[in-house]
């Protein structure tokens, strides 16, 4: 078990505004717990706003009841402390009222985590409480009743969603997988049916495992150093702009013929540092370290394109709407579009899981970028900058796509456009 050394008042501030900043809270909305070892809950406070909410104004609630803080604790402390007495495995409690997971509550009904291996990982068993006064008995009953029958992310009626954990990044892991699942669950119905997966689909991805051989690297060169800066910086400007998710995706970059720097696998995307990231050399993995389950994949794109110097799978919504749906995504759009990510391949489910080195054959230079079914995208780049802003034309084109059905009848530019181009743009 790991030794958590951050304070609760600084755990509580920091996944307050990391939820407030990913808009999936408001001012006065939601709240977060967490219980410690001598049976204190820390918790954020009453009528205080959660964009400016303060390590000092974290609230500790005693087991006597007393109260030690500037400020009430959470009107809904009744329903933590309930949550608590049902299920002792669970030491942490994000409430929030995120839209998409609203959208369901207030419709009555509960996303299907199916749509993707790590929603349903993460997420645990789903359930729906029944409505009640925010604050009140009946509504820590009726949330309590869910998580006694094992469920770990229950939709509130009329409410919001809770979701509990192990600790507060485990609980913040299952909320944001959550609303990500809802998210894309409402995205996919304005292209189509959504897909979802079988119980032998679900196993191929949570079955699988990679081992790699550890070895001691040599010192980091300067290119290395400035190669892990670079990819901790664009992840990070990922996670915030909602293009990755901390529980998901993938990002490395080459670093010579058979070498490159991959994230970590089980690491918080948003919070990796130089340090944290995994140097792949060989078909070795830096000792110490471990590297993303995804590392063959991007092994095998690299040895089979040596023009790429970076590779991305990830999970933008919008663009993993179509994942989930047998929509087309075209990017015949706009010119910017077009010459960015010319012809996007979908790749069929499973293909990225095997160590085949197939998934190399979705891309290539004429073709960049990919849709992999039911998991989001698959983006190369001549260089990190340039993979990441691929990633960013393929979300907003996406995005446009979803939000021009409700316009009129999406209009794609003609072959004579197209040929005009890849005549200027030299993409022949």
């Amino acid at each position: 078990m790991i030794r958590q050394l951050t304070h609760p008042r600084d755990q509580i501030m920091k996944t307050m505004d990391r939820i407030y900043r990913y808009r999936m809270t408001t001012t006065s909305g939601g709240n977060i717990s967490i219980l410690d070892d001598s049976g204190d809950v820390w918790i954020s406070p009453a009528r205080v706003d959660k964009g400016n909410l303060t390590r000092n104004d974290i609230v500790c609630v005693k087991p006597d009841g007393s109260v030690e803080g500037p400020h009430p604790p959470s009107s809904e402390f009744p329903f933590h402390k309930a949550i608590y007495d049902a299920r002792p495995d669970l030491r942490s409690i994000v409430h929030a009222h995120p839209v998409a997971l609203v959208a369901f509550s207030i419709c009555g009904k509960t996303p299907d985590t199916r749509l993707f291996h790590q929603a349903h990982s993460v997420c645990g068993k789903t359930g729906f409480a029944l409505y009640g006064l925010p604050g009140s008995e009946q509504l820590g009953n009726n949330i309590a009743e869910s998580f006694a029958a094992a469920c770990d992310s229950v939709i509130l009626e009329n409410h919001g969603v809770v979701v509990g954990g192990e600790s507060l990044p485990h609980a913040f892991e299952r909320f944001e997988a959550f609303e990500f699942a809802a998210r894309t669950i409402i995205k996919g119905r304005q292209l189509g049916a959504v897909r979802y997966l079988s119980d032998d689909q679900l196993s191929e991805a949570h079955g699988r495992s990679v081992a790699l051989e550890s070895v001691v690297p040599n010192a980091a060169t300067a290119e290395e150093m400035e190669l892990r800066r670079q990819l901790c910086e664009f992840i990070r400007r990922g996670c915030r702009q909602r293009l990755l998710i901390s529980t998901e995706g993938s990002f490395s970059a080459r670093l010579g013929d058979d070498s490159f720097v991959i994230t970590p696998t089980q690491r918080d995307r948003e919070r990796l540092s130089v340090d944290d990231l995994v140097l792949v050399q060989n078909g070795q993995r830096e000792a110490g370290r471990k590297a993303s389950r995804a590392v063959l994949a991007h092994r095998a794109i690299y040895q089979k394109h040596p023009h790429v110097q970076a590779v991305a799978f990830a999970h933008p919504v919008n663009a993993t709407a179509f994942s989930v749906t047998n929509s087309v995504f075209d990017a015949r759009t706009i010119p910017e579009s077009y010459v960015f990510l010319r012809d996007v391949e979908r790749v069929p489910y499973g293909v990225q899981y095997r160590n085949d080195g197939s998934i190399a054959d979705s891309v290539s230079a004429v073709s960049p970028a990919a849709i992999l079914e039911n998991d989001g995208v698959l983006v190369t780049g001549s260089s990190v900058l340039d993979t990441f802003d691929r990633l960013e034309v393929l979300e907003s084109t996406a995005e446009a796509v979803i939000n021009a059905r409700a316009v009129g009848d999406v209009s794609v530019m003609s072959e004579g456009v197209i040929n005009e181009l890849r005549d200027a743009f030299g993409l022949n």
